[in-house]
């Protein structure tokens, strides 16, 4: 998470092996920083398909000198998220 301005991001995913999507056969995330409050806002999922994981984990790197930067996966996240579907917010 590269923090500094708001930004919002729409996290999209579905089958990917058809034209399904073209019916509606999708999931989208809203994900959104707040600069001011300094919290991440990962939204209700909206939509579904046949396949789609029922629950994920983010894993949160918030960037700052030294962590979170270059090509790498950092190896401890800021935060850990197990997400269902409902709307959760979390802070640095």
């Amino acid at each position: 998470m590269y923090r500094g301005a708001d930004g919002n991001f729409t996290l999209y995913e579905d089958e990917n092996d058809n034209y399904d999507y073209e019916k509606g056969v999708y999931a989208t995330i809203p994900i959104h920083w707040d600069e001011a409050a300094r919290s991440l806002t990962i939204g209700e999922r909206q939509g579904q398909f046949p396949g789609m994981l029922e629950t994920r984990t983010f894993r949160i790197v918030f960037t700052g000198e030294g962590h979170g930067v270059g090509i790498g996966q950092t190896s401890q996240p800021d935060k850990v998220v197990q997400y269902s579907g409902k709307k959760v917010t979390v802070t640095p």
